[in-house]
């Protein structure tokens, strides 16, 4: 098994690398300055030169808020750099697996979202990654669309690490609390897409398609950064004690792109295609001193 994984320096592009050390499959792992995914050229020359399997694709634009006054290069890499790997691979009859978000739907729903359920995003960066999605289904039939939300890890930029390091100055923090999804460890999202590529090895053949992963149970910001804060206290990351949180409304935090209130995930199809549980985002946090 031959893996190309783009991206390699984001969230869950390190913990696909650090996963990826660990198994006997010949891998190629990019960063954005090795690998531009916006030159389809460069996209071609490596995935000819490499000849993979399958390509990860874990780049992306991910500035939600800067997305919404620099559309040009939102679009340019979560559409028209997916769109380049997509055509690459299916030149060579390789497998993409691309990682999309929650924000392509509108937020408004009052369940989980299934990936059966219509999709309307409601803000450039949404836009752009479905944009991307749906370049991905047109141009490879072999592919997996990985949905997914509120992504933390020790790699990178994340809620958690945000928590970690503004607390530590802070005797009270306000955080927003009717906003509900799944966190979710990076980990996990790269454990599960390296299940996917083993039972793809395995089998030859699998269920390609749209899937959401995320973590359980469903929770808020609030009830999420009061866990992270107990875990420190827990832990004695700090000094002293961590702040004292208080509970806000949307309306209270206004932000240039605006935020899901329901971000989340029905995650049954990935489990019943694949066997793969929703990320445990609890236990991920237990380890709370590796996000410092």
């Amino acid at each position: 098994m031959k893996v190309l994984i783009t991206g390699a320096n984001g969230q869950v592009g390190f913990c696909l690398t650090k996963l990826l050390e660990k198994k006997e499959w010949d891998f190629l792992a990019l960063d954005k300055l090795q690998l531009d995914i916006t030159n389809f050229q460069a996209v071609e020359n490596i995935i000819q030169t490499f000849r993979p399997d399958i390509v990860i694709n874990a780049a992306a634009y991910t500035a939600v808020d800067k997305a919404e006054s620099d559309a040009e290069n939102a679009y340019k890499i979560n559409s028209g750099g997916v769109k380049n790997l997509a055509v690459a691979t299916n030149k060579i009859n390789a497998a993409i697996f691309h990682i999309s978000t929650d924000y392509v739907f509108s937020g408004e729903a009052r369940d989980p979202y299934s990936e059966e359920d219509d999709v309307a995003p409601q803000g450039i960066y949404g836009l752009s990654k479905l944009k991307g999605e749906r370049e991905v289904v047109l141009e490879n039939p072999k592919h997996i669309v990985l949905r997914t939300a509120w992504v933390f890890g020790e790699h990178g930029n994340n809620f958690v690490k945000t928590m970690i390091r503004l607390g530590r100055d802070r005797e009270q923090m306000a955080i927003v609390a009717d906003q509900l999804g799944g966190p979710t460890y990076a980990g996990d999202i790269a454990k599960a897409l390296l299940e996917i590529a083993s039972q793809y090895k395995k089998n030859k053949s699998i269920s390609w398609g749209v899937y959401h992963y995320s973590g359980s149970p469903h929770t808020n910001w609030y009830e999420f950064a009061s866990a992270i804060f107990n875990e420190v206290d827990h832990q004695k990351v700090y000094p002293g004690k961590s702040p004292e949180l208080r509970a806000i409304t949307t309306k209270e935090y206004p932000t240039p792109a605006k935020r899901p209130a329901n971000s989340r995930l029905n995650c049954e199809k990935i489990e019943k295609n694949f066997g793969i549980k929703s990320s445990d985002w609890k236990s991920a946090l237990k380890n709370i001193k590796v996000y410092i």
